[in-house]
């Protein structure tokens, strides 16, 4: 599909309408369970499922939420929603209690598309959010089940009349996706439809994306990664789409066989996972040209070259609210880089984070983006002006990520400057899980942090720091066992110390840098003691 000059025309919904008339019978989407959808039937279902929402009320601009695992549905749920006009508020699947609740609350959304498999987790907060909300399910026993919740049928959609009104233009907000930061709860990134387009432009333009590839996606589609970098261009190519419900690195590579894929992108642990499998005699026996991998470590890059056959792996940097300003370039290796700067929509550089001041080449500061291009970028915060206001600090927006970049604009990460754990592919904020585990009795004091994970390039593993209260004994089995209850799985702790007192700056703060230089040398371990 060529591409639109004007970012009013960079719209997801517009482009899956233009696909569905141009190439009605290809194959789009494809599950590893054997389920296909063509253009043409996906651009027909997306009109359908926002007729079907329009008959319930919800209208251009209003926030819809989805909580559904990766596979066709979610799709047809997300491209429903915007092709309405309305935002399609994306929901972790893992998200439970205190967690799911901030993201309802704060979202706002009056109606939540939910699969009959995530129902418990949803009902047991929606009763304690202040907008009343509907839940819309295929679960018809559910109706009976909650006298005190509104349950409206997902599939109802199947004969709703098509919606015919107007499609978002690229200004309008899209999608609202939940990002976790220093402190404080996770915020809602509001994700205009240029924002959202764009992640597939540099994807496709980074990969070389042809009518010949067909992508795999192991990675949830209700991050970026999955429904916008690697799905998004997919639809803007015209090429088909591989989904796989949950990550499996057994099947990772029999996957990418069996349904000759050519492309992929690799997150965070996915690759050190992959690569710890048994190496097999077919190992190169497939049709994979290039992977995505972020972070890309040296060694992770040249065992996918030598061991699997890969010519071409890159990697690339971003976040939710800045896009991928960073990529890696087919044919340029450089391993343990993420990549240059995606110039044509972006400015990029590396600064003092005291000071703002550009760093000179060589030397490490922290990466600061803006955007060239009219809503290639998050407009904000949701409900956290302030928030949004302070990442902009001097008109550039702050990663909060530190990187070298050298003289010929290779841009290296180092490290994280927030004090943000990342787990599994996600962003934990400490904030979250000290108040979800210091309610349990016996805490004093709590102070959660990462420490690295034993595995290579396996990301961070969470450690708590934890005062009991005076005269209390705690068993850290115990801790564990009500974590497990009230935190995502991905925000599990493995890691637990007790100290007398926890380690504060003069104004009260925890010094979280001191505990991690602590180590986890006399600390229980959940894996040592399973």
């Amino acid at each position: 599909m060529s591409m639109s000059a004007d970012t009013q025309d960079w719209v997801l919904p517009r482009v899956l309408q233009e696909q569905g008339r141009s190439r009605p019978e290809a194959v789009w989407l494809k599950t590893t369970d054997g389920e296909n959808l063509t253009f043409g039937a996906a651009a027909l279902d997306a009109r359908r499922i926002a007729g079907h929402l329009a008959s319930f009320g919800v209208k251009p601009g209003d926030p819809v939420g989805i909580m559904m695992p990766n596979g066709i549905d979610i799709v047809r749920a997300w491209l429903g929603v915007t092709t309405l006009g309305a935002i399609a508020v994306m929901l972790n699947t893992e998200l439970s209690g205190a967690f799911l609740q901030h993201q309802l609350q704060n979202c706002g959304a009056r109606l939540v598309i939910v699969d009959p498999s995530l129902l418990d987790a949803v009902l047991a907060v929606v009763g304690k959010v202040e907008t009343p909300i509907r839940v819309m399910t295929s679960d018809d026993s559910a109706r009976s089940a909650r006298a005190d919740c509104e349950f409206v049928s997902w599939d109802g959609w199947r004969d709703a009349p098509p919606h015919d009104g107007p499609l978002p233009s690229g200004q309008d907000i899209a999608c609202i996706m939940y990002t976790s930061g220093t402190s404080g709860p996770s915020k809602g990134v509001l994700m205009p439809h240029a924002h959202c387009m764009l992640y597939g432009v540099g994807q496709r333009e980074a990969m070389q994306l042809t009518d010949k590839d067909t992508f795999y996606i192991c990675v949830p589609l209700f991050h970026a990664n999955g429904l916008l970098m690697q799905l998004g261009a997919s639809l803007q190519v015209g090429i088909p789409a591989v989904i796989r419900v949950r990550f499996s690195a057994s099947e990772w590579i029999n996957d990418i066989r069996r349904h000759s894929c050519t492309v992929t992108n690799a997150l965070g642990a996915l690759a050190a996972f992959v690569l710890a499998q048994p190496a097999r005699e077919t190992d190169r026996t497939h049709e994979l040209r290039v992977i995505c991998n972020a972070p890309n470590l040296p060694p992770h890059d040249a065992e996918f070259r030598a061991r699997f056959g890969i010519k071409d792996v890159i990697s690339g940097f971003g976040m939710t609210e800045v896009n991928i300003p960073i990529w890696g370039r087919v044919g340029r290796s450089c391993p343990g880089a993420a990549g240059w700067v995606h110039e044509d929509h972006f400015e990029v550089i590396v600064a003092d984070p005291e000071t703002d001041r550009k760093m000179p080449a060589g030397e490490m500061g922290e990466i600061l983006v803006r955007p060239k291009v009219p809503f290639g970028f998050m407009a904000g915060y949701h409900n956290m002006a302030d928030r949004s206001v302070e990442a902009w600090r001097n008109l550039w927006f702050h990663t909060g990520d530190a990187a070298i970049m050298d003289a010929d604009g290779l841009v290296t990460f180092v490290d994280r400057i927030k004090d943000c754990i990342r787990r599994r592919g996600e962003n934990i904020a400490a904030t979250e899980v000290e108040a979800a585990i210091g309610d349990f009795a016996g805490i004093g004091e709590v102070a959660a942090y990462a420490v690295p994970s034993n595995i290579p390039g396996g990301e961070d593993e969470l450690m708590l720091a934890i005062v009991p209260e005076a005269g209390t004994t705690l068993e850290p089995t115990a801790i564990i066992k009500h974590a497990d209850e009230v935190l995502p799985r991905f925000a599990a702790p493995r890691y637990i110390a007790f100290l007398s007192e926890l380690p504060k700056t003069a104004t009260g703060k925890v010094q979280r840098a001191v505990l991690r230089k602590r180590g986890v040398a006399r600390a229980w371990d959940r894996d040592a003691n399973a």
